[in-house]
């Protein structure tokens, strides 16, 4: 069945535009309470005590929570290392760590106890730069914490005992100082990249409730089973009575991977012996989690014709307090730091350091932005050295379908050359239209292996009257993932994508699955829902062959029954003489594997997300400030499920993208954070889009996917930072090396340029 956008409207939209659509800060539990909380002013001290007696004495609350009472816990979890408490016992190590948190019967109540509770700090010294956390006399923020393997991404961290270095990461092949020796040229240059926050529209947010059989979480994360598991290992639960369910959650990006706040709040509600909602602020949110900041060191030797010798990447990443995902998010920015190239000669290492600041997450296309805004810059820099055009120079040293990013990654299985020359003949159809605009254009090409782990599962319910359930972990974060779930459900069942429904993912429902995250969920999902349908074929096959009489290989489906040469039955009338009464349904189970399709999903990556970008864009000299008028992104991604859906995936991750590139940047001084709210942090608005903005899909049914199809989301947002700078340095003749690019910045290197 051919799904076309036009008769089929993506099911939540009449949801989400009338309200009924139900997030956490809608729901409410019988007997819930309020929780707020307290958190850290310093960025780094010992907790000498805590009087909680005025805040217990208010009326309204019911409790208070601190490190004291979290003893008998297994208080310390983690992703890669157990270095981080439920809330902070002796110690904290940045401004906003939680320290106490109250539950009462209100917000109100609960936000006016937390002024009565006393804490008394003793100051530690503290660092919130990288270098300062790695000088041989920084203070140490942990002490040897346990290190976890295969807990969340597979492998783990490797720190340096005795340093502030949580995870440190080498990898090389050919030799590099031989290469650097034998070049015309050999370019080295720094690029920064700042903290950045993931700014969902929905700030954290869960529900917790614990009863005699277990504890069930109602949670904003993106990941139900590893909160599942995180939850189960913390309070000593048996998996099967820790239930996490997951309902619309309004934007992730990252912020919400993994785990987050669920066990501080499951913890508040366990000492309470009640229901407990905290649902964040932004604020609050903006010290929970952010993108890992980095400085990036690139040196790359070449030929006079401009063949690439030789690359040798170097990433310094502040990972803030707490490792999280950093140590996947630094072998990721050495990866991507590669780029569509060929290097015989490659040496990459990436460094991910504790500091006093948020801790550093996943965000969307982990490590990539960090890595490609300082390769891709650098590529314009060698081309405008050796007189090249930077698009020439691309061509001349472009990964070829087949071949080897890494000789022990899959082979690049797209033609980074055909996206960037479609992102180039897009722009220049636009600029036939309206000819007597001239901007100053500039180009960059992303490619990231996505950490997509290839275990998944899911269920199809197919009822007696023909509609379809699809049970899945699968998180609906505004991604469009249920939508796209629901037409593959139809697309392989032969039904109408209005007799699919997608249920609410819950883990004591769903089959399990890594999480939403790393552009795997339609993909990965996808197959699984292939191999379930295969499994309700199979089944309505055999049970035709018993009630109609007929050869079961040559029963096919049809829109609301079956076909069997020419018998034809529906759903109904079939199950009804199966089962002797007027009910039934057909389970289909998918499960999906390291060893599915023969081995081949085993193979890192499972496929290559890619992205060319080009941009037009103007500069007023004299405030610096940098305007895009044109932008095209192109993104090969096999094969296109809602267009709708993908074109605004690919929109959404170039505007985010966007952010960090002029304005973007949580900003430390003395500790502090002090822009850390929705007044000071600037995220772009509407005004600041693009005025022509073309997306290009390439679909090319090559993928590992149903269909031919990849995983998308997050390709658009590798180019877009490193084209701007490159058209900012073509066109005015600066070459700005440190994000974002604001006015002052951008003034500040016009002035130089001039020589004032």
């Amino acid at each position: 069945m051919k799904l076309h956008d036009s008769d089929v409207p993506r099911s939540d939209f009449a949801e989400k535009v009338t309200g009924r659509a139900e997030f956490i800060s809608d729901m409410s539990i019988p007997g819930m309470l309020q929780g707020k909380v307290l958190r850290s002013p310093i960025p780094h001290g010992l907790i000498k005590g805590i009087d909680a007696s005025q805040a217990l004495a208010m009326p309204g609350v019911v409790t208070v929570l601190t490190g004291a009472d979290v003893a008998t816990l297994d208080v310390n979890w983690g992703l890669f290392l157990k270095d981080r408490p439920v809330i902070a016992v002796d110690r904290v190590r940045y401004v906003g760590e939680p320290v106490a948190m109250v539950a009462a019967i209100d917000e109100r109540t609960a936000e006016e106890a937390l002024e009565l509770i006393q804490v008394d700090y003793e100051a530690l010294p503290f660092v919130t730069d990288v270098h300062e956390a790695l000088a041989k006399d920084a203070p140490l923020l942990h002490d040897n914490p346990e290190t976890l393997k295969d807990f969340y991404f597979k492998g783990e961290a490797k720190p340096v005992a005795g340093t502030n270095i949580y995870q440190n990461y080498r990898y090389e092949h050919g030799d590099v100082e031989k290469a650097f020796a034998e070049a015309d040229h050999c370019f080295e240059d720094e690029f920064e990249f700042p903290m950045v926050f993931h700014y969902a529209m929905e700030p954290h947010c869960v529900i917790a409730s614990f009863a005699e059989d277990g504890l069930t979480v109602w949670s904003c994360g993106q990941s139900p089973t590893a909160v599942q598991k995180v939850l189960s290992r913390v309070f000593n639960l048996p998996l099967a009575t820790v239930r996490v369910i997951s309902p619309y959650v309004g934007g992730g990006f990252g912020g919400k991977a993994s785990v987050k706040i669920d066990p501080l709040v499951a913890a508040l509600a366990w000492k309470a012996g009640r229901p407990v909602r905290v649902c964040l602020s932004i604020s609050e949110s903006m010290l929970t989690a952010r993108r890992l900041s980095a400085r990036v060191t690139v040196k790359t030797g070449v030929r006079n014709d401009g063949t690439l010798l030789g690359k040798s990447v170097r990433v310094v990443m502040n990972g803030g307090a707490y490792a999280d995902t950093g140590p996947a998010v630094a072998i990721k920015a050495a990866n991507r730091a590669i780029g569509p190239y060929h290097f015989p000669n490659l040496r990459l290492e990436s460094l991910a350091v504790y500091t006093n600041t948020v801790p550093g997450a996943a965000f969307r296309s982990i490590g990539g932005p960090q890595a490609v805004w300082a390769t891709e810059s650098q590529m314009d820099i060698i081309a405008d050295k050796l007189g090249m055009d930077p698009v020439e120079l691309r061509y001349r040293n472009m990964l070829k379908r087949g071949e080897h990013v890494r000789p022990d990654l899959r082979p690049i299985d797209v033609d980074m050359a055909e996206a960037m020359g479609m992102a180039s003949q897009a722009m220049s159809r636009i600029e036939a239209s309206d000819p007597n605009v001239r901007l100053s254009n500039g180009t960059a090409l992303g490619i990231s292996d996505p950490g997509i782990l290839p275990v998944a599962g899911l269920m199809l319910r197919l009822k007696i009257d023909g509609s379809v359930l699809v049970v899945c972990n699968s998180v609906e974060i505004g991604q469009g993932v249920r939508e796209v779930l629901r037409r593959m459900a139809a697309e392989h069942l032969a039904q109408k994508p209005s007799a699919v429904s997608v249920l609410t993912p819950d883990t004591a429902i769903a089959p399990f699955d890594w999480g939403t995250g790393a552009s795997r969920s339609s993909l990965m999902m996808g197959l699984a829902i292939e191999d379930a349908a295969k499994d309700i074929r199979r089944q309505l096959s055999e049970i035709a062959a018993v009630v109609l009489s007929v050869d079961s290989a040559i029963v096919k489906l049809r829109d609301g029954g079956i076909i069997a040469g020419d018998r034809d039955c529906s759903f109904a009338e079939l199950l009804h003489t199966y089962y002797g009464i007027d009910s039934g349904e057909i389970i289909g189970i998918g499960r999906i594997s390291p060893q599915s399709r023969n081995g081949n999903l085993a193979l890192a990556p499972l496929f290559w997300e890619t992205a060319a970008g080009r941009c037009g864009i103007e500069v007023d000299t004299d405030t610096g400030e940098i305007r895009v008028r044109r932008y095209v992104s192109v993104a090969d991604i096999g094969r296109v499920i809602n267009r709708s859906g993908a074109e605004g995936q690919d929109e959404g991750a170039a505007i985010m993208g966007l952010g960090h590139t002029l304005s973007e940047e949580l900003i430390y001084s003395d500790g502090q954070p002090i822009n850390a709210t929705m007044i000071d942090y600037h995220v772009p608005t509407i005004d600041e889009v693009p005025d022509v903005f073309t997306t290009v899909l390439i679909e090319n049914h090559d993928g590992p996917g149903p269909g031919g199809m990849r995983g998308m989301g997050e390709g658009a947002i590798l180019p877009i930072a490193p084209a701007i700078a490159n058209a900012l340095a073509s066109g005015f003749g600066i070459r700005v090396r440190q994000l974002p690019l604001t006015p002052e910045r951008v003034w500040r290197a016009l002035q130089e340029k001039k020589g004032l």
